[in-house]
Parts: C-alpha cells; structure tokens; sequence
C-alpha cells in the first residue's frame, strides 16, 4: 500500500475515499459539485470553460506523491513522497473505483429536498474528470493510459501539473482536453521558499516544462495562486515566464485560508479578490493578456489574449 492505515484514515475522515488495491488513488466530493446540486452556485471552470459542476469527478492517481510541498497547500503533506513507490492500479479500475465512490458520496442528496433532481440523476455518471485533488499527475507511471481511458468513456480530462516532469510532458502521447501549469512565483528564490521543491533543478525543470507548453496541442493554462506578503511581486517576472509558455489562458487565483495551510500561513496571506483583480491586470498589461472573466466568489479571475 502506498499509504499507511493510519494515512488512510485520516484521509477518509477528510472526505476522500480511495480506490483499487495499492491505495494511491482517490476521489473526493468537490465543494462545488454539492453547490451545483443543491442550485446554490457553480464552480469557476463552469463559468470559464462550460464544464457541468455537478457531474464533475474530482480525482488523483498520485495523492501521496509529489514533487512539492507547498506553504499554500490545503492537503496535508506529511507522508508525501517526491518519487513513485511501490506498484500501480491500473487506469480502468481507478476509474471505476472513483465513479462508484463519488456515486456513493453523492447519496445522501437524494434525501435532501433541497436537491435539483434532474442535476442529482446527472451527478450520477460524471463527464469531466478534474486530476487535480492531491499529488502530482505525471507521476503516476501511466497517465496517458489514464486520459485515454476517460476519453474512451467520452470524459473531458482537466489535468493540474506543478512542471516538475518536462520530460514526461514532452513525450506525453495522450493530451488531456485541458493541461495546467502551476507558476506561483516570478523568480527562484521565492519559488524556493514558497512551493518548498523536494527535487534538485526544480526551478529548472519548471522553466523547461514552460518552453514546452506552446508545442502542446490541447487547451493550455497558466495557473498562478496569489499568497499576499509572498509572491504577489514583480509582476515583470511573471510576464517574461508566460511568454515564454505563450498559454491559451492565464488563471489568477487567491490563496484560500483553509486546510493545513493554515498551520503554515496567516489569515492575512489570503487576498482579497480586488488585490487579485489588480494583480492580474499588472500582469496582463505586460503579456499582451486580459481579463476575459472572473468569479469574485472564487476569488479567481481568467486572462486571455488581447
């Protein structure tokens, strides 16, 4: 098991609920998903880029691996590993594992009154998968059999990489429908200090990974999160690395104040959504990007290109 029992359990305790045998994958309900269901708002990627909320599968093949460990993260890190460990489920029983999983997560809405039954029947066969809820995606030894096989299942595939493996992305032979790159610092030190890499040349290997992005084919993404007294400086820097990856889009996000972040930042490191709105355009105006849409509830706006 890539877990221990007592990982495991915690974790279960969180909301997540693994699946198939070597325990290193899982899902877990997204905030939004109820939201959805319940007709009490969306998530942003339903606003941005029309994916259904409610049919959302909020998944990882890799939760206790990762090449980071950081300060802003909500998940708790203290048994993740930088390296894959240990042997793998394959793509097909993770799938099916998540599906039923999230199916059982979901039952108590069909006692809720509450409930949009039209959107709970929906929520019952998910057509978006998000491979983003903890670890690192590229790190599971075959993601592309993993996209394929939601694309078989006629799924959309939103896939979140913190760009620690340019090689694999280079050579990916399977795209999702839509690939992120997380850059949440404008030079090295501050990447150093604040996403804590765990790997020799990181920063390197995110620079690389960026230089690659425009030879992808699917719909690329820029995602940066915005932790107040830490990275929301030198938008110049920002702006010369988003070139360089030349993204369809450029996501600015806040950092939220919850999880286990809050045991390794302050309240006070959370933004407000017009210091985002601000810094977003800072950035934009020297990219050639800008603010296309935005979700004030979600503290998040989205640049495209002018």
């Amino acid at each position: 098991m890539a877990l221990s029992k007592e990982n495991l359990n915690k974790l279960e305790k969180m909301g997540y609920r693994f699946v198939g045998r070597q325990g290193h994958a899982a899902a877990k309900i997204c905030h939004w998903t109820k939201k959805s269901i319940l007709n009490e708002g969306v998530c942003y990627k339903q606003k941005f880029y029309g994916i259904d909320s409610h049919r959302c599968l909020q998944m990882s093949p890799s939760i206790p691996f990762c090449h980071q460990k950081c300060l802003f993260c909500w998940r708790d890190f203290s048994a993740t590993e930088s390296q894959w460990e240990g042997k793998y489920d394959e793509p097909g029983e993770i799938i099916e594992g998540c599906i039923e999983a999230q199916r059982k997560l979901l039952c108590g809405f069909f006692g809720n009154e509450k409930s949009n039954p039209e959107k709970l029947a929906q929520s019952q066969n998910p057509n978006n998968a998000a491979i983003s809820l903890a670890g690192e995606p590229l790190l599971y030894p075959v993601i592309e059999d993993l996209i394929d096989e939601f694309h078989r299942r006629s799924f959309t595939t939103f896939l979140v990489s913190n760009g620690m493996s340019p090689e694999k992305l280079k050579n990916l032979s399977s795209e999702p429908t839509q690939l992120y790159i997380s850059l949440d610092a404008p030079e090295k030190k501050i990447f150093n200090d604040l996403c804590q890499p765990q790997i020799p040349g990181s920063w390197e290997k995110l620079n690389e990974s960026l230089e690659i992005l425009p030879s992808i084919d699917c719909r690329t993404v820029i995602r940066t999160t915005c932790v107040q007294k830490r990275n929301m400086v030198n938008p110049e820097g920002y702006a010369r690395l988003i070139k360089k990856a030349a993204p369809n889009f450029l996501e600015i996000k806040a950092y939220m104040f919850v999880g286990y972040s809050r045991q390794r930042l302050e309240k006070e490191n959370m933004p407000d959504f017009k210091e985002v709105n601000e810094f977003a355009n800072a950035i934009g105006n020297l990219c050639g990007m800008e603010i296309v849409n935005e979700s004030p509830e979600s503290l998040v706006v989205l640049l495209g290109n002018k």
